[in-house]
């Protein structure tokens, strides 16, 4: 009867041993796989966001150049600063008022999707 006893002690120890070790592999594939994504996400978004800093730099210097050019054209150069805000600040507007809920899901469904992918 000893020896029965001693048998499915042993199982149920080795039961255990493999349920620790399988909770132990499944945590790390978790971690791994957390790892991946998240260099996945990092790895798709810098050249983005390094585009988007060249874009920028563009945009400022052309922005520049059309206010100080208005500017001339008006006779007096913050004018030219001024009518360009004025546009940039209609089109703010434009945005804000009819394409802020549809802008709002693109970037949200966007970065699910980047997310989930």
């Amino acid at each position: 009867m000893a020896t029965k006893m001693e048998d499915n002690t042993r199982i149920v120890d080795e039961l255990l041993d493999k349920a620790t070790q399988y909770g132990k592999a499944e945590l790390e594939l978790a971690k791994l796989k957390a790892l991946a994504k998240g260099s996945e996400i990092v790895s798709a978004t810098v050249p983005g966001l390094l585009i988007m800093i060249l874009a920028s730099f563009f945009m400022l210097f052309l922005n520049l150049g059309i206010a100080f050019w208005v500017g001339g054209l008006l006779g007096n150069l913050f004018y030219g600063f001024f009518a360009v805000a004025a546009f940039y600040g209609i089109i703010a507007l434009i945005l804000r008022l009819f394409m802020h809920e549809w802008l709002k899901r693109k970037v949200g469904d966007y970065i699910i999707k980047r997310a989930l992918k």
